[in-house]
């Protein structure tokens, strides 16, 4: 029998892991600046790349050290295929909310998954939504508000385009945290499923760039950008250090810390990246706090700790009354 403490156990490791992977994907946003601005690398072939290396990386590391884990059964290659797809276009409607409302407008909007992911879990995965996740996702998404400094722009200008770009991208960002958790019902190593939905979204990326080229703010201008050959070494380099850390152990951790946890409470774990962007930007870029986000963190750990010590509570009356019940059983 499964000790009575294991259920607590693997709520920890999960929320130990989802927390990582959100420190990871904070630095996203910082190196994105910085190809996009300094080096002037189009969005969407910065997304093509980032794909393209995440899974050649991932690819090489598993062919070396586990090629078992590369192995798939033919019942899940199209799963995954459509798991690739909306990783793509999840990258291309963020990237496009980014250049249609602004980072702060984006932001709040991409964060609107967290209610999507609660509201579609109780629907699809039939996870329970009862007043702990509803006064955590109001927490978190308020945190998201403040964080992204749209409070202090003092009113809300994106056009209707840009809102309802920025609203999908919310809503695919809560479809891929509900496929990974449907990954881990069907069987998946989280460590299996990365490389091939990294491999997949690379291909439709590719068709993204070669359809919009011209077209659509972060398109490339010409097909031949796609190949970003203006781009330096220290370009690269920092486009590799892109591919693999946030994006690779960030979206993996992600993607295991949802064998432990209901896609809900992972999803809004993930909430607390703009604080950690807010800390690491100040680091690394000076960038400072302003009031308004000290108080959006202070709301979005807040939402971090509440969720936590309401479901630790849960498993650990769940793991006594499992303990009550086996002397009984014997």
């Amino acid at each position: 029998m499964t000790p009575p403490s294991s259920s607590n156990s693997s709520l920890s490791r999960g929320y130990s892991v989802a927390l990582v992977s959100a420190l990871l994907l904070s630095t996203t946003a910082i190196l994105i600046r910085i190809l996009t601005r300094e080096y002037h690398m189009p969005a969407l072939v910065l997304a093509f790349w980032r794909d393209v290396i995440g899974a050649g990386a991932i690819l090489l590391v598993l062919a070396t050290l586990k090629p078992g884990l590369l192995k798939v059964s033919r019942k899940n290659y199209f799963y995954l295929v459509l798991y690739g797809f909306v990783l793509a276009v999840f990258n291309a409607l963020w990237t496009l909310s980014v250049a249609l409302n602004g980072a702060a407008v984006s932001t709040v909007l991409v964060y609107s998954s967290a209610a999507f992911t609660a509201l579609l879990g109780r629907w699809l995965l039939k996870e329970s939504l009862d007043w702990t996740k509803i006064i955590a996702v109001a927490l978190t998404f308020g945190g998201c508000v403040f964080v992204s400094g749209i409070m202090d722009q003092g009113q809300f200008s994106a056009n209707l385009v840009g809102i309802l770009t920025g609203v999908l991208s919310g809503l695919l960002y809560a479809i891929y945290s509900l496929m990974g958790r449907f990954a881990s019902q069907r069987g998946l190593n989280p460590w299996t499923t990365l490389p091939y939905i990294f491999a997949f979204a690379s291909v439709f990326l590719l068709g993204i760039n070669l359809i919009s080229v011209g077209r659509i703010p972060g398109a490339p201008a010409l097909i031949t950008d796609i190949l970003w050959k203006s781009g330096t070494l220290q370009g690269w380099v920092i486009l590799f250090l892109l591919a693999v850390g946030p994006t690779l152990l960030g979206f993996g951790g992600y993607l295991v810390s949802l064998s432990y946890l209901p896609s809900s409470v992972a999803n809004l774990l993930m909430t607390s990246e703009p604080v950690f962007t807010a800390v690491t930007a100040y680091f690394l870029l000076g960038e400072r706090m302003t009031v308004s986000q000290i108080a959006g963190s202070l709301l979005i750990l807040a939402g971090v700790i509440f969720i936590r010590i309401i479901e630790g509570r849960r498993a650990r009356l769940a793991a006594s009354a499992m303990e009550n019940i086996q002397p009984a059983a014997d």
